[in-house]
C-alpha cells in the first residue's frame, strides 16, 4: 500500500526536500520479531476503579513497536527507526495510566475519539426534527464526544491476530442510548493493524439502533524527531487539500469552504509547519493560536483511500504518510500544550511539541447542510479506514 500509493506524490515531495526498542514486561507472547513473524503481547497497566486496563504491544518483523491500551483505545507509544535505524517513540503520551485518567483538560493523546470527533456548536443539533443537547465541555461548545467520550472509557479486546505480515487487535465498545446526550445505542469496533511495511491501519465500524450522528477518529500527536525532544516547527508538511473550513473565534466552522491559495493554510506545496504559524495578520491563525483547522481533502470520500498528508522531519529523515477515505483532516499544531504535562520521556510538553492530523468528517457537520452528512441510521454501517505509514525516505 505504502509504496504503491506514494509513488507519484511522495516521489516529488522527497525530491523537493533534497531528494532502543522499549520492553513492555509482557505476560503473554506470540511469535518472534527478529526477522520472523510479527508479535503481540499483553500486560496489565493498572485499573480504572475496579475495571482492569491492559497494554498490548504490537511488534512487526522489522522491530517497529506500537503500544495500545484498552483505556481509550490509546496508542501510548509508537517506536520507529530513523535513517540510521535508531528507534524513537514518535507519539506523545504519558508513562502511567494515572496520568491519562487524572490529568485535567485532557489533550486526548493517542485516543480513540467518539461519538463525535471535533466540535459541535453550543452542543446542539437537530435530527429528524428532534433537538439534542450535548455537554458543553469546551465552552461554549461540545468537543470530542463530551465530558466522558470514548477516550475515557475502557474498551474490550474481542480479538487479537497475527500473520506473516501483520499483527493487531479489535477493540469493542457499546455506548448506550442517551450517552453524553447522543441518541441511539452505538456499537463500535475498532481494529488496529501493524504491518511489516511500518504501517498502522485503523478500521472503524459502528452500528446504531436509532438515528444518530457519528464521527470517529484517532487523536495521536506526532513528533517525528522523537517525543519530548523538540518543537515540530521544522517538520515539512504537505496536505492534499485546496480548501479548508474557516472558523469563528470559538473554532466552530462558519460554513464557508474557502481556498487555501494565498493564505497560511496552503500546504499544497511542502512547507515547514513553523513558517507561517505566527502570522498575526491572519485572523484564522489568531483564532486557532496557530493551526487548529479542518482541511477539505481533494478526492471525494468513499471506499477509495486518498493520500491525505505527507510529513518529513529533516534531522531523522523520518516520514509519515496518511491515507484515508474521510472527506477531511484536522491539522492541529499543539497550540494548547503549555509545559505543564510530562510525557513518556520524562520531559515537559510545550506549545508546538507535537502535531495532530485527525482524519474526519467536518466539525459541526450536523449544523451545516453543505457539509458531508454524519447521520447514521439503523441498518447502516459506519465504516472508515485510515493508514499511518512511516518511512525514512530512502526508497
Amino acid at each position: 500500500m505504502k509504496k504503491l500509493l506514494r509513488a507519484t506524490v511522495v516521489a516529488a515531495v522527497v525530491a523537493l526536500l533534497f531528494a532502543v526498542l522499549a520492553g513492555a514486561g509482557a505476560s503473554t507472547t506470540t511469535g518472534s520479531h527478529d526477522g520472523g513473524q510479527p508479535t503481540i503481547t499483553k500486560a496489565p497497566f493498572g485499573s480504572v476503579g475496579t475495571t482492569p486496563v491492559d497494554l498490548y504491544t504490537l511488534t512487526n518483523s522489522s522491530g517497529m513497536v506500537v503500544k495500545i491500551m484498552t483505556y481509550g483505545g490509546i496508542m501510548q507509544e509508537v517506536l520507529v527507526p530513523d535513517q540510521r535505524h535508531h528507534m524513537a517513540n514518535v507519539t506523545l503520551g504519558f508513562a502511567t495510566l494515572n496520568d491519562y485518567v487524572t490529568t485535567g483538560n485532557s489533550p486526548y493523546f493517542g485516543a480513540l475519539i467518539g461519538r463525535y470527533g471535533n466540535r459541535i456548536a453550543k452542543g446542539q443539533f437537530t435530527l429528524d426534527g428532534v433537538p439534542y443537547q450535548l455537554p458543553i465541555n469546551n465552552p461554549p461548545n461540545s468537543l470530542h464526544g463530551g465530558f466522558v467520550g470514548f477516550d475515557k472509557l475502557v474498551w474490550t479486546v474481542t480479538k487479537t491476530f497475527h500473520t506473516d505480515d501483520t499483527v493487531g487487535l479489535v477493540l469493542h465498545l457499546v455506548s448506550p442510548d442517551g450517552d453524553q446526550g447522543y441518541p441511539g445505542k452505538l456499537t463500535t469496533d475498532v481494529t488496529y493493524t501493524l504491518t511489516n511495511d511500518d504501517e498502522i491501519r485503523i478500521d472503524y465500524k459502528a452500528t446504531t439502533d436509532a438515528p444518530t450522528i457519528v464521527n470517529l477518529t484517532n487523536h495521536a500527536y506526532w513528533n517525528l524527531a522523537g517525543e519530548g525532544t523538540s518543537a515540530i516547527y521544522d517538520h515539512v508538511l504537505w496536505l492534499n487539500a485546496d480548501h479548508y473550513t474557516p472558523v469563528d473565534s470559538t473554532l466552530i466552522p462558519t460554513g464557508e469552504i474557502a481556498p487555501v491559495a494565498g493564505t497560511p493554510f496552503d500546504f499544497t506545496h511542502p512547507t515547514a509547519i513553523g513558517d507561517r504559524i505566527r502570522d498575526a495578520s491572519s485572523q484564522q491563525i489568531v483564532f486557532g493560536r496557530g493551526y487548529d483547522h479542518n482541511f477539505v481533502l481533494n478526492s471525494s470520500h468513499g471506499s477509495r483511500l486518498t493520500h491525505a498528508a505527507h510529513v518529513w522531519e529533516p534531522t531523522s529523515r523520518r516520514t509519515l504518510d496518511i491515507y484515508t477515505d474521510q472527506p477531511g483532516i484536522q491539522f492541529y499544531s499543539g497550540n494548547f500544550l503549555d509545559g505543564t504535562l510530562i510525557g513518556t520521556s520524562g520531559n515537559f510538553y510545550r506549545q508546538g511539541d507535537g502535531f495532530a492530523l485527525e482524519t474526519q468528517h467536518f466539525p459541526d457537520s450536523p449544523n451545516h447542510a453543505n457539509f458531508p452528512s454524519t447521520v447514521l441510521r439503523p441498518g447502516q454501517t459506519y465504516a472508515t479506514t485510515t493508514i499511518y505509514a512511516f518511512d525514512t525516505g530512502h526508497d
